[in-house]
């Protein structure tokens, strides 16, 4: 189980911006903010929607598009956003 740590937190909400849903996250070091994407990961493949996202030390961004409904957001997008908020829950 991940602790939560003073100072380390996600963005408040997922925003639509540029046709894309967006939201980051911040973690104590690279090793964890890994470990969440790993997580990440498993429920993209489940879903079978696979985001762009960044990780640099502890840091995570994301953003979600569909790209076969002309690069916006959709119901899958929002779909995958409940799936990283709820493995997310389990690191704050």
């Amino acid at each position: 189980m991940h602790r939560y740590r003073p100072g380390l937190s996600p963005c408040p909400m997922w925003t639509e911006t540029d046709n894309s849903l967006r939201r980051g996250f911040r973690f104590a070091d690279f090793k964890t903010a890994f470990a969440f994407l790993t997580e990440v990961a498993a429920e993209a493949e489940r879903l079978d929607h696979h985001p762009w996202f960044s990780n640099e030390y502890g840091a995570v961004e994301f953003r979600l598009r569909t790209h076969d409904r002309g690069n916006t957001v959709t119901a899958r997008d929002h779909r995958l956003a409940a799936a990283i908020d709820a493995v997310a829950a389990r690191y704050f």
